[in-house]
This record gives C-alpha cells, structure tokens and sequence, in this order.
C-alpha cells in the first residue's frame, strides 16, 4: 500500500506508532535531516582513512573504487534506517552490518598479522570519526545546536554504536569524552599509501565522460570543503594545506546556507525517502524542525 502526503507518494512501514531508536524529540531526528551531512559524510571517509587498521580493512574487502556512488547510498540508508525507520528496520540493519563484518577478516600492512574487520577497536574508530564529523560540520556550517543538545547527540549515538557491535558503556557519550578519544587515539594514527588512495580518489572520483563537467564543478567543491573541515593534525598527516579555520567556518556556512534554500519537502523527495515514511508512519508533527535542536533539553523530574 501507499500513502499519498504532502503531495508525495511515499511507501508505508509497518509498526504504525512506532518512533524507532531516537524519534521526533532526539537530536538526532533533527540533525540528520541537513543536507550538509553528505559534506560530513565525506570528512568522515577522510578521517576513517587515518587509522592504518581500519582504511586496511576497507581496501581488503571493498570494491568502493568501483561502486563509490553505491557505497556512499548504502551508508546513508544505514543512517537513514536507523534515525527514522521503525525499531524492527534499524534492529535489522544493525545485524545485517554485524553479520558481515563478522566474516571478514584483513592484514596489518605493517605486522603483517592477520584481524578481525569487527575489532571493537575499529568499530570504536569508525564511529567517532563519524559522530565527530557530523557535528562539526553542521554545527561550524550554521545548524542552530546549544552545548547541550551537541552533547546530547553524542549520548543518543550510544545507541547506534550498540546496533554495529560495540558496547554502549565503551563509547563517548559528551563532546568531552570524544575528545578525549581522539586524544588517546592520534599517536597511532598515519596516512600511509592507503589513506593517500583514499585522498586521491576522493578528489578525483572515476566518472563516466559526461559526468566531469559535473564532478569538476560540484563535487571538488564538496571533497576540497570537506577536507578543509578535518582537524590540524589530519592536514599534518596528509601532507596537504587547508584554509585558516575561519575562513573554512565561513565557506561551510556559505554552502550551508545555499543548501538549505532547497525546501525540505523537495530535498526528502529524494531516495531513499526515510524522512517521508518517518512521517507517514507517525503524522506530520514528526517533521524534522533545525530549531528544535536548539532547545534546552527537557528537565527531568527528581526520582
């Protein structure tokens, strides 16, 4: 069956009611509704490509050179399922992400020993990198967050690192503590052939002929900005220079700004359309609103 809202043809769920890991009050539900997460998605591949263990283990087991477009969609209807599918969908999605990273395996390019893909250690990596991204480059790209509601997305992320395999209680819960991660993790951190594979294909991606146009105009623009976004010491580690950290604040609110003129009803029509399920299922005060991020966080009462 479909359901005809907002002028939109959107596939139902099943689990009508059902506000999935984060629902409509997270922060979470509000943040990943910003277009600037694809920016985000890109530093986080940037950053991921650090750890010699974890960019190893990309290249050992994935074809991302070939399907590049089709990795990046896979990851963000990972996300997508997670944030705004049903509990079932994202419990699901977790165990199929579980169940193959289970049976893969790569080698140390400098030990030569062979480990595990699901190495709580990687897992942990993969996920900073990626929560860190999503923050900063919406929060230096003008997306209204106070300090508290950033900090409350980092806790509400407990429950996505649970759903690729990792113990929540292991996993930063405040911008605090993820910065103290990064602090612990950096001295084993280098951009070996690998990480300069990553860099190289992610300025250069391979596209059909009539696509360069597009790619010189477009998406050098989005890999140069989020490159720009990385911290010091990754800029260090790749050997390349990036703008003044100012000047890249401005140019990430500049893009900010252009793309969230699009309305969000034309931006949602896009696959794979989780935003329009979300409130399909649950009605329309499930809309992503940016302002609700920017408020307090509800008191509790004392117990």
């Amino acid at each position: 069956m479909e359901t005809i809202r907002t002028a939109a043809t959107v596939p139902t769920e099943t689990d009508d009611g059902d506000a999935g890991l984060f629902g409509p009050d997270s922060v979470t539900w509000q943040v990943h509704s910003d277009p600037m997460m694809w920016v985000a998605g890109i530093r986080a591949l940037y950053l991921q490509a650090l750890h010699p263990r974890a960019v190893r283990a990309v290249m050992e087991n994935s074809d991302f050179r070939r399907d590049a477009w089709g990795r990046l969609m896979r990851t963000a209807n990972f996300v997508g399922t997670t944030t705004y599918g049903t509990t079932d969908a994202a419990e699901k999605a977790g165990a199929r992400v579980r169940r193959i990273h289970r049976l893969l395996s790569a080698t140390d390019p400098d030990t030569g020993e062979r480990y595990a893909v699901d190495a709580p250690e990687l897992l942990l990596w993969v996920h900073c990198a990626e929560i860190d991204s999503y923050l900063n480059v919406l929060w230096r790209s003008g997306f209204p967050l106070t300090r508290a509601r950033a900090d409350r997305y980092v806790a509400e992320h407990r429950a996505s690192a649970r759903l690729i395999g990792l113990d929540p209680d292991t996993v930063p819960a405040s911008r605090s503590e993820l910065a103290a991660y990064f602090d612990s993790v950096r001295p084993r951190l280098a951009a070996g052939a690998d990480a300069r594979a990553v860099d190289d294909f992610l300025r250069r991606p391979p596209v059909p002929l009539t696509l360069v146009p597009a790619r010189e105009l477009l998406w050098r623009h989005v890999a140069h900005l989020a490159y720009a976004c990385l911290p010091a010491y990754a800029h260090e580690l790749y050997g390349r220079p990036a703008p003044a950290p100012g000047v890249v604040t401005r140019r990430l609110r500049a893009t900010g700004t252009l793309l969230r003129c699009v309305p969000a009803q034309v931006r949602w029509q896009l696959p794979p359309k989780h935003i329009l399920r979300a409130v399909a299922r649950l009605g329309p005060a499930a809309r992503p609103a940016p302002r609700r991020a920017a408020r307090p966080a509800p008191r509790r009462a004392a117990p």
